[in-house]
């Protein structure tokens, strides 16, 4: 609780015993006097000042509490926002990392080896900061098909009886950015 919290307790304390300590201790002036009527209306006024007490205390405390939600809301909004800000970015770029991988695959088979190693190079440099940035690539060859991640652009007879209804090729690789998937794998399922 806040010291603004404990002050509006003790006050509210304070009045209630302020009440019943004011109500049992008047002095003789006829407020008393069960002929006249003041004590019964003293009490009723008690209540109802108790009761519009209770009231607003319940109010300040439902508003801090509201207003309490609406700042972990709003942190978590901003968090979310900062988590995908760099999605548009990072799409981008996913097709250069398409063609670093199919540079690799055909520097593979050649004998410069130069030419290896300078690709492989920038390969490893590029992937290393999307991968610091949250990207992940998502390996799909040979997982059961699911249209939530994959995207299946034919279906081919499996190679084996185990292989039907699962990835047999990628395509195209799918990635995820945080644990949100910003493009699915193109696959090809084995029918």
């Amino acid at each position: 609780m806040t010291s603004k919290d404990k002050t509006a307790e003790q006050q509210h304390d304070e009045l209630l015993e302020q009440i019943e300590t004011g109500a049992d201790e008047q002095p003789e002036t006829g407020f008393n006097d069960p002929e006249n009527g003041q004590v019964a209306d003293n009490q009723s006024d008690s209540a109802e000042i108790l009761q519009q007490l209770d009231e607003m205390k319940d109010k300040y405390m439902r508003m801090v509490a509201e207003f309490d939600n609406y700042k972990k809301r709003s942190i978590r909004e901003k968090l979310d926002f900062m988590k995908s800000a760099a999605q548009d970015t990072l799409s981008a770029l996913l097709p250069v990392l398409d063609d670093f991988d199919r540079a690799k695959k055909f520097a593979e088979g050649k004998e410069n080896a130069a030419w290896d190693t300078g690709v492989d190079l920038v390969y490893q440099k590029l992937y290393t900061v999307v991968r610091n940035k949250g990207l992940e690539p998502m390996d799909a060859t040979g997982e059961a098909f699911d249209p939530e991640l994959h995207e299946a652009i034919t279906e081919i007879p499996a190679p084996t009886e185990e292989m039907k209804g699962k990835v047999v090729d990628t395509v195209e690789k799918g990635y995820r950015l945080n644990d949100k998937i910003i493009r699915h794998a193109k696959v090809v399922v084995g029918k």
